[in-house]
């Protein structure tokens, strides 16, 4: 299954790590274009500079991890499609242009079902797709996400619980299933 990740997923960290570790484990085929790793860059401007530079560091690394995930733009198709805010019609674009099955995204206003089923495109919320991705691979998905806490414990002063840290990760059901 390849599925177009959106800004919005790639942009909290733990939320990406978990997508990321499922796409690891070989669950989906991740799928983004220039245009939504550069909002994701930009994205992290409000941390400070540093958070940027870090950040295009970690969008090289997925480079070598996931050298078949960019799509092209296509113009064209860009011009013929339709969204409630015109602003995410590249991420369609992307996940069209890419032979993706869907799109994941926190954003499900602008990503009317509907609209997205007449492209052959289905949409995902994060915190559905990890628990989905916990049950086709539980071992693997509580291996991601053991190893994502052990990070966050080690990088913060918070002596953190899975739910809790999922639940602020904005993916409370996954973190209660891991719990």
């Amino acid at each position: 299954m390849r599925v177009l990740i959106d800004a919005c997923v790639l942009y909290p960290t733990v939320m990406r790590e978990v997508i990321l570790g499922a796409a690891q484990l070989g669950l989906f085929e991740p799928r983004w274009s220039v245009r939504i790793l550069e909002e994701w860059a930009r994205a992290t401007r409000k941390i400070g500079p540093e958070a940027e530079v870090f950040a295009r560091g970690e969008i090289a690394m997925l480079a070598v991890a996931f050298p078949r995930a960019i799509v092209p733009e296509h113009q064209g198709l860009m011009q013929r499609l339709w969204l409630p805010d015109p602003d995410d019609i590249h991420v369609l674009a992307a996940a069209v242009s890419g032979s993706c099955d869907g799109i994941l995204t926190m954003n499900a206003k602008d990503f009317p079902r509907d609209y997205l089923r007449e492209e052959g495109l289905a949409r995902f919320d994060p915190d559905g797709f990890c628990c989905r991705m916990l049950d086709e691979d539980a071992a693997g998905m509580r291996g991601v996400a053991e190893g994502i806490l052990a990070t966050a414990r080690e990088m913060s002063d918070v002596e953190w619980t899975m739910r809790a840290l999922m639940k602020k990760a904005r993916l409370p059901r996954f973190g209660k299933a891991l719990a």
